[in-house]
């Protein structure tokens, strides 16, 4: 094909992104460059508060944490699915993805009911006499990493599977043959080869954890909230758009950032080199 006839049937898609994203997104970022007294004054002044500073403080803390427990539970899950048989592939993919056809709203009063006061962990807390009260484990950080890790876990395992499973057995098995034990064989062949999908399935989780709105404002309330909650706050309650805009600015750096840092790291862990997302 040539070049100006794939030009040509580029073109309706970044006329739609130029006009539904860039053109909007522009609309509401421009004005917030010229609020007060100098030019980027609402982004200093975002981080010299020290309120406004704990809050993405602590939505980077939350996905990065759920970032790292959905690898770390993601990737030997996926290695599972991968080797078994197909049909049992097929079935297991399928209770991994279950969770994603159920309204967030829906999964996470499922874990108010689990995590508070009078949830099924602090009942058998107390009843085991493991606890004089209940324990405070709702509206907390630790209630919204629980509440990411079930929502985004399903694309991590489903986004490495999908490369893990194209990684023929062979591999393994030489360097079984060559002395190496299992894990030392996976860390050496199977990793590597699978960095592609760890990356892109990385991305995914903390753009998600980063971006998501209705499970931290359910799981950790207006004492613990995120940048996406603060969005909703600046722009809904109090009016104040052009401090939206400075909060989503920062979001949209924030996630080119680690993006561009996965990639850094994928290519130097592989020395085959190059980003993978």
């Amino acid at each position: 094909m040539k070049k100006s006839s794939a030009f040509i049937m580029v073109v309706p898609g970044l006329v739609i992104l130029a006009v539904c994203l860039f053109l909007p997104l522009l609309r509401v970022l421009i004005p917030s460059f010229h609020t007060g007294d100098y030019p980027f004054s609402a982004y200093v002044d975002f981080f010299r508060d020290e309120y406004y500073l704990k809050i993405f403080m602590r939505t980077v803390k939350v996905a990065f944490l759920t970032t790292a427990v959905c690898m770390t539970a993601g990737v030997p899950t996926a290695y599972f699915i991968s080797r078994c048989r197909k049909k049992w592939r097929g079935i297991l993919l399928s209770v991994s993805i279950f969770p994603l056809m159920t309204n967030s709203v829906i999964r996470s009063f499922a874990w108010i009911n689990i995590l508070g006061s009078n949830g099924i962990i602090n009942r058998f807390l107390l009843a085991a006499g493991f606890l004089e009260k209940p324990a405070k484990l709702l509206y907390t950080d630790f209630s919204i990493i629980i509440g990411s890790v079930y929502l985004f876990l399903p694309l991590m395992i489903v986004t490495v599977a999908g490369v893990m499973e194209n990684i023929d057995d062979d591999m393994m098995e030489a360097a079984l043959s060559l002395g190496a034990d299992r894990f030392k064989a996976f860390m050496k062949v199977i990793f590597p080869i699978s960095l592609p999908g760890i990356i892109v399935g990385g991305i995914l989780v903390f753009t998600g954890t980063l971006t998501a709105y209705t499970t931290p404002q359910l799981l950790g309330g207006n004492k613990h909230m995120v940048l996406a909650t603060f969005i909703y706050q600046r722009a809904m309650s109090v009016g104040d758009w052009n401090g939206a805009a400075v909060i989503s600015l920062i979001m949209i750096v924030v996630t080119l950032a680690v993006i561009k840092g996965l990639n850094a790291l994928s290519a130097r862990l592989d020395r085959r080199g190059g980003g993978h997302a």
